[in-house]
């Protein structure tokens, strides 16, 4: 038993254990390419949240992760078979009643590990602290946190890419097709400008956009890539757990 994992812990450990930090990972259940499984993003979210977990544990954060929410928004996917979606009405539900329990039991720190492009809970997050103002909530996406060309020879693509392909192939290589099974996520670009240069945003029609549901060439992805950047991934976001467990929300500027 990790006791900083909740599905894993038990009444008789936890009940009087010290919590100063809960992590909420968030994934999605969606077509990754043809090489990777659809609970990509739950995988990588279980697995980064538990590392991090483990090594802020290691440094005395009492960090609690809960179980990882295995759906995400997935609206510009609608024709993908069994990409499953959840509206971001329906996430704030379920973030105002995960919250409100932390609120009670008087845990008053909540991290959401995102792991799926589609989520963004900077709005939802900003109308719920002010209903719970006793709550500080944060939230980051773990793809953010390096410099992907610091480890990858493709480091453009952001969906069942090179860094994507390289994490499963060290976390889950049972779950992953040869490679020259994988399509080569070529993506098409959009035709409005300030949308290509990204200073403007719309979503994109996936299946419009490309052709296997990748985007980015998974084909130079090696387990060794991999392993180099989970271990880099992980060791910064512990050092921000811990971060966030000793922080005093009462003095957060300086």
């Amino acid at each position: 038993m990790r006791p900083y994992i909740l599905a894993e812990a038990n009444w008789k450990h936890i009940h009087d254990q010290p919590i100063d930090l809960v992590i909420l990972p968030w994934g999605a259940t969606e077509a990754h390419n043809y090489h990777l499984p659809y609970a990509t993003d739950v995988i990588e979210a279980d697995t980064i949240a538990a590392e991090s977990a483990r090594l802020a544990w290691e440094q005395g954060a009492k960090v609690m992760v809960l179980p990882t929410i295995p759906f995400g928004v997935n609206t510009g996917q609608t024709d993908i078979l069994l990409d499953i979606n959840l509206y971001p009405s329906t996430q704030k539900a379920i973030l105002n009643d995960i919250i409100e329990v932390l609120n009670r039991q008087g845990i008053h720190k909540l991290l959401i590990l995102n792991s799926h492009g589609g989520n963004d809970f900077k709005t939802m997050l900003r109308e719920l602290g002010v209903q719970y103002p006793n709550m500080f909530l944060s939230t980051c996406s773990w793809f953010n946190t390096l410099d992907k060309s610091k480890y990858f020879d493709e480091p453009k693509g952001d969906h069942a890419d090179e860094m994507e392909t390289s994490l499963l192939l060290h976390l889950r290589p049972d779950l992953v097709l040869p490679l020259d099974e994988a399509g080569d996520g070529a993506a098409k670009k959009w035709k409005v400008q300030a949308l290509r240069e990204g200073w403007a945003w719309a979503e994109r029609k996936w299946s419009q956009v490309t052709e296997d549901t990748g985007i980015g060439n998974p084909k130079r992805a090696t387990a060794e890539k991999g392993r180099r950047y989970f271990e880099d991934v992980t060791q910064k976001l512990g050092g921000f757990l811990v971060e966030l467990a000793n922080l005093d929300v009462k003095a957060l500027y300086e």
